[in-house]
């Protein structure tokens, strides 16, 4: 399974890498427009990412934006929601959970994440055992 953590938090990135790190491939970026270059790039190659991690609030691009780029970006490739979108924050309003799911999220969750419940909503997702 391949997947892109893209949070502008150091440590959220590092927890996140070492808790996907047995699952595959890992890649991080620190924002929005940086991920939307990283997705573009793997579509471009043949080679999507399966999950990708998403954090809201960010500098340059937030994950909203970043989020329905992608979106957009995987349309124009013919291989719509090639992604399963986790967006993984620490902001509880509803009003960008509500956003967050019509931008198709695929998850919703609330920073701190804790491991094993993480990996049993990535397994969900990604159909992995």
């Amino acid at each position: 399974m391949k997947s892109l953590i893209v949070d502008d938090d150091l440590t959220s990135r590092m927890i996140l890498e070492e808790i996907l790190a047995g699952l595959g491939p890992v890649h991080t970026t620190t924002d929005g427009a940086e991920a939307l270059r990283a997705v573009g790039h793997a579509l471009d190659e043949g080679s999507p990412y399966d999950l990708i991690c998403m954090d809201l609030l960010m500098p340059a691009m937030n994950g909203l934006e970043a989020i329905q780029l992608i979106r957009l970006q995987e349309d124009y490739r013919g291989c719509p929601r090639a992604a399963r979108i986790a967006v993984i924050t620490s902001s509880e309003d509803a009003v960008n959970i509500d956003a967050a799911f019509r931008h198709l999220a695929d998850a919703y969750l609330i920073k701190p994440i804790e491991g094993q419940a993480f990996l049993n909503i990535v397994g969900c997702l990604c159909k992995i055992a």
